[in-house]
């Protein structure tokens, strides 16, 4: 008579971690170092939509999540610790765990930059408003202005031309308020080299030239905040779906 043969099933161990994968919509997930995670996962990764609150930090995060980083519309905040309340820090789009896209984000005091990102860093078309008043609008490369853009200097002094690593270089206009002038030339390294002064007058002279810069970032405004709504909704459904589910 011959014997059976059962097939060899996985190892324990193996069962185990089967059984601990997650997937799907769990309830708040806590690490061994005290963060906690509450949301979607997709094999043992946090996947979709969730929550991150990270202990030592007291940072949060709060939106979409790929493959385990942050990746989609999201918002980072950080705890006060003199008022213990959450205050925000960037909203916009994430990408491989980095800002990149569209995105706000607030600095420490009043200082704002709104506009694109690249892997962490300005890059692309931005707004940034300083602490003291100024206001810079165009092109960035690597956290500095790079390309073509226009500063505005809270005494009515303003730049329009070019830059090159934060600094005013080739071609550009300063106009200097209190004097009524306006400075037209080249520039190296922030200082004029070659150019002609004209004399304004009493007249104010206004810029002419519309940057592309307005109408981008009221579509990146609109868009980012019409995908901020519907990920509310969801958010909403899916903590009352949990309710129910435990009144059950």
């Amino acid at each position: 008579m011959p014997f059976l043969k059962f097939k060899k099933g996985p190892p324990a161990s193996a069962v185990l971690d089967m059984k601990t994968q997650k997937c799907g919509l769990r309830h708040t997930v806590f690490s061994a170092n005290g963060d906690e995670y509450t949301g979607e996962w997709l094999n043992n990764k946090k996947h979709g939509t969730g929550t991150q609150v990270w202990k030592k930090s007291g940072a949060l995060y709060n939106g979409e999540w790929k493959f385990g980083k942050r990746d989609g519309c999201g918002t980072y905040s950080v705890l006060y610790p003199e008022s213990k309340e959450y205050v925000r820090k960037y909203c916009g789009q994430w990408k491989n765990g980095k800002k990149h896209g569209y995105g706000t984000y607030y600095y420490k005091n009043t200082e704002l930059y709104e506009g694109e990102w690249i892997e962490d860093q300005r890059s692309g078309w931005g707004r940034m408003y300083y602490e003291n008043g100024d206001v810079y609008e165009g092109e960035w490369m690597k956290d500095k202005n790079h390309g073509e853009g226009i500063i505005r200097f809270t005494n009515g002094n303003w730049y329009e031309g070019s830059w090159r690593d934060g600094k005013k270089n080739g071609n550009g206009k300063f106009y200097f308020c209190d004097k009524g002038q306006l400075y037209a030339g080249l520039w190296v390294n922030g200082s004029a080299k070659c150019g002609t002064l004209t004399d304004l007058g009493e007249v104010k002279h206004r810029l002419h030239r519309s940057i592309p810069f307005q109408r981008f970032i009221s579509w990146m405004r609109s868009w980012f905040y019409e995908r901020l709504s519907q990920f509310i909704v969801i958010k909403e459904e899916e903590d009352k779906k949990e309710k129910e589910e435990e009144d059950d």
